[in-house]
């Protein structure tokens, strides 16, 4: 019963598509869905990706394999997915995964994330993840911070941050600041709270592996071949990686993809400012009707905090349905996550 209302009202709060509601669901959404709910929950983050099926699996193929299931300790996972929002400004995936740290009794680090006070972490693992986390915003400071984790570790530990730079990109564009609609002041109360009760819930073991046969079976890409020692993730990281290329050749533009995808590698991870003239400039050579497609994608990889709904609805005056903007705006975010996934991988990347 719990689950039930959490879930229908949480629905209400996505922008801009109208996801498939748990109860009409059919085919692979349905599939989906009833493992989700089975093993956690069909919240906003997953369920937004509606409209796009095959998208939605691949979102949920990679949060299952990474954060939700494996051997590595949950707080540790939770810490990085916290501390990784906090970083990219999705305050909605802060609430979340600091109210999850409370639900596994690390109190003190979720109010420490929550602040952004990270030294003042006590737990000295927690602590240490959170510090390579903050040290690899930039490619620059690779080699700086060793990573505080295994070989064998780093599939689940690598592939939560590389998921939640692709989820907080998602999520600053379809959802609203917070979890729940309370002033700031409560917001830290709230989450212990829900830790205690409803988050412990969500806090369990599950069988790895089981969402792989929603993803394709394909090619682990040279650049995710830090996965290649769990084959849970890799194999959702490889189906993914497949779908998200194949939904943005059929959403966007070759010129706007090549757009993104160069910007996107030139980028190394700094703040792109207030300011939008960056976009303009940027987009000045694309033709005009295909504009509207590479403003939403560049902002969605670089500064997705910055698209406001004139954005998305220039986009969807040319694209009008749902999927494509699922589509495109995922594939934007999944290219950034990859970037950034290169300089937080490289200690432990590995010929496929």
């Amino acid at each position: 019963m719990i689950k039930e209302t959490i879930r229908e009202q949480m629905a209400k709060t996505i922008k801009y598509v109208k996801p498939v509601p748990y109860g009409s669901a059919t085919g692979l959404t349905a599939e989906v869905y009833q493992q989700m709910q089975a093993d956690f929950l069909p919240t906003p983050p997953f369920t937004l990706h509606s409209p796009a099926p095959e998208v939605l699996a691949g979102v949920w193929s990679i949060l299952r394999e990474t954060l939700s299931s494996g051997d590595v300790d949950r707080a540790l996972k939770e810490a990085v997915a916290a501390a990784i929002s906090k970083m990219n400004e999705c305050l909605y995936c802060v609430d979340v995964h600091t109210s999850m740290l409370h639900a596994t009794s690390d109190h003190d680090a979720a109010s420490a994330i929550l602040r952004g006070d990270y030294d003042s972490i006590r737990d000295l693992q927690l602590n240490a993840i959170v510090q390579w986390v903050l040290a690899n915003r930039t490619p620059n400071a690779n080699g700086l911070l060793p990573p505080p984790f295994s070989r064998s570790d780093a599939p689940e530990i690598i592939g939560t941050a590389i998921a939640f730079h692709y989820i907080n990109r998602m999520v600053n564009l379809f959802l609203p600041d917070a979890l729940l609609p309370l002033p700031s002041a409560f917001q830290g109360l709230t989450g212990r709270l829900f830790g205690a009760t409803a988050g412990k819930r969500f806090i369990r073991r599950i069988k790895p592996g089981d969402s792989l046969k929603f993803v394709p079976q394909a090619k682990l890409p040279d650049d995710l071949s830090w996965a290649a020692p769990n084959p849970a993730v890799a194999g959702a990281f490889a189906g993914f990686a497949q779908v998200v290329e194949e939904a943005g050749k059929e959403a966007l533009p070759k010129q706007v993809r090549f757009l993104v995808s160069e910007r996107v590698q030139a980028w190394n991870g700094e703040a792109m400012g207030i300011s939008r003239r960056w976009v303009e400039d940027a987009v000045v050579d694309i033709k005009g009707e295909h504009r509207v497609a590479a403003r939403l994608t560049l902002l969605t990889a670089l500064a997705s905090y910055q698209v406001d709904s004139s954005i998305v609805e220039d986009f969807q005056s040319q694209y009008p349905n749902d999927a494509q903007l699922i589509a495109a705006t995922a594939w934007a975010s999944f290219t950034a996550a990859r970037r950034v996934g290169v300089w937080f991988a490289e200690p432990f990347r590995m010929a496929v």
